[in-house]
Parts: structure tokens; C-alpha cells; sequence
């Protein structure tokens, strides 16, 4: 993939006294459920373990002077590798030297940030399906990956790469959270001087604002995460509040999720879904959550994804 430099254009807008000093967007770069999720330390530096319980000890009545049988908890270790994430920029120093240099970098800082918030939102959902490069998602859980997984409901939509899914999340530290490794910092580095290849022929002076980060996700059990899968445009194939309820029960009673994670379509479907009961008629509102369980709609959810099957 070819790189892209900022240029002289993207200098002289900035310099243009008839542009007004708000900005807008034509893009989804927004991380809503980044946001939602808890943030821990890696346990490592750059991995992150844990102890995950796969057996509970065994208990039980006895009579006097007879004995029972004793047995221990079952725990298992958990070792995730975090990966490198590179937001770093470069910019032509002859750019910077302008009276407008400083904002130019401050603006691609900035946009630099809000495309690596996104995209690692998009991770956390879709995982190496996403980037092959990057760590492990959603998508990418074992009991979350075939339509007759145990975390799964099937929405039995059939229109291929029509789908969309909707996930049921345990937040938290001791469930589901983000992990940052090195510091657990994301920050604006120093810039520095460097020299680039030209277009052409040559190379020229650039400054290099690095943006590095090392991330990665803790899925602390394979009951902090449950899936609604292809959902679609279809007929009766949409989201509705009988498939958040069959996936809600899908928890433990004392481990139940606390936030839905579903794309602008999904929410759509759940409110058309719904009959509106007030004394004045008006349709049902944007639904903001479902059986007391908070929504987060977002744009890094997609409804393009291919259907989801049984395992071979």
C-alpha cells in the first residue's frame, strides 16, 4: 500500500481566512464501546495472564464419623501476547517551517488518534478476521465463532454478507476489558527529524511524530461474552427484544451482562420492533437499552458481515 503524505494543499486550507474554525467529518471515527469498556495494565509489560477457573471444589454433607472425598478448584493460566500499534505520522519539514506548521501536525495528530481509536475498536470486535497482525477479538472466540456455539443465538438471516451482529458484554476488570501494555499509556511522542525517500527521485527531510502502543483484550471466561448472530435485512430476520432476552439468558443469574454492543441497523430493527403504548401514538423511541442492560451503538459493528455457520 502506497503511502500518503500531507501536502501544500492541506497547509493553504489551513491558512484560508474564509474557512470557518469548526471541522467536520465525513467519516466513522467514532469508538463508542472503547470508551465503555474498562482499561487494565498488562500484567507483563507487553503480555497479560491470568487464572481462569475451569472446575469449582467439590462440597457437601457427610455423616458423623464418616468422611468425604476432597476435592480442589481447577485453574488454568491464560497468556495473551499484546500487539504493536503504529499511528505514527511524517511530515515534510519544509511544511513545518510554514507559519501554519504547527497547526498542520497538531490536526494530523489529532486525526491519527481518531483513526486508531476506531480501529481498535474494530479490532476488539472483529480480531485477526479484522487484522491478522493484530491480537485476538470477539469474532474470534471459541464459543462465539460457529452459529451453534453456546454463546450464540442464530438469527437465521440468509442473505450472505448482509449480516450484522449484536454482543452481549460482562464489563469489567475480572471479565471483559481492554488491556494496554508498556506503561499502559497512549501518547504523542517526540517528534523528530528523519529522512524519506522522495516521489521521485531524492529524499528530503521530514519530522516524525511517533504514536505507539501496545494493545490487546481480556476475555477473562468463556461466560462474559455472548453473540446474536445474522441478523439481517431479511423478513423477521432483524434484532428484536426476544432475541436480546434469549441471549441474556444465556448468563449465569449472578454474572449477567451489563452493555449490548450492536451497529446503527440493529437498533433501528429493535425500535420498529417495538409497539409504542403511550396515550399519544408516537412510534417507540431509539431504544437506549434492553432488559435493564445498557446499549452502545457503533459504526465499527458493520452490517456487511458474512453469515455465520456450523462449524465443519
Amino acid at each position: 500500500m502506497a503511502n500518503a503524505f500531507v501536502t501544500t494543499t492541506e497547509l493553504l486550507q489551513l491558512g484560508d481566512g474564509n474557512i470557518s474554525d469548526i471541522e467536520v467529518s465525513e467519516l466513522l471515527e467514532d469508538a463508542p464501546l472503547l470508551a465503555a469498556l474498562s482499561a487494565i495494565e498488562a500484567s507483563n509489560d507487553t503480555s497479560h495472564e491470568w487464572l481462569k477457573k475451569t472446575a469449582a471444589p467439590t462440597t457437601g454433607f457427610r455423616a458423623i464419623n464418616d468422611g468425604r472425598e476432597n476435592k480442589k478448584a481447577t485453574y488454568t493460566k491464560v497468556v495473551k501476547a499484546l500487539k504493536l500499534f503504529d499511528a505514527g505520522f511524517s511530515i515534510d519539514m519544509g511544511l513545518l517551517k510554514s507559519k501554519n506548521g504547527d497547526a498542520l501536525r497538531t490536526r494530523e495528530a489529532k486525526d491519527h488518534l481518531m483513526a486508531a481509536f476506531a480501529d481498535f475498536e474494530k479490532q476488539i470486535v472483529y480480531g485477526t478476521g479484522q487484522d491478522a497482525d493484530g491480537f485476538g477479538g470477539f469474532a474470534n472466540e471459541t464459543t462465539c465463532d460457529d452459529s451453534d456455539d453456546s454463546m450464540v443465538i442464530n438469527a437465521a438471516g440468509t442473505t450472505a454478507n448482509t449480516a450484522s451482529s449484536v454482543w452481549a458484554i460482562r464489563i469489567g476488570e475480572p471479565a471483559v476489558s481492554v488491556v494496554y501494555g508498556a506503561n499502559g499509556r497512549i501518547e504523542i511522542g517526540e517528534e523528530f527529524p528523519t529522512v524519506l525517500d522522495g516521489s521521485a527521485t531524492g529524499v528530503y527531510d521530514a519530522m516524525r511524530t511517533p504514536i505507539l502502543f501496545y494493545g490487546g483484550l481480556q476475555i477473562s471466561t468463556t461466560l462474559d461474552l455472548g453473540r446474536i448472530c445474522n441478523l439481517t435485512a431479511d423478513s423477521g430476520k432483524g434484532l428484536t427484544d426476544d432475541l436480546l432476552s434469549e441471549l441474556f439468558a444465556l448468563f449465569p443469574a449472578g454474572r449477567k451482562p451489563n452493555a449490548f454492543a450492536m451497529s446503527r441497523r440493529s437498533q433501528k430493527q429493535l425500535q420498529q420492533s417495538r409497539t409504542a403504548t403511550n396515550a399519544t401514538g408516537a412510534e417507540a423511541p431509539f431504544p437506549t437499552e434492553a432488559h435493564g442492560v445498557p446499549i452502545v451503538v457503533t459504526d465499527q459493528i458493520t452490517d456487511t458481515e458474512a453469515l455465520l455457520t456450523v462449524a465443519a
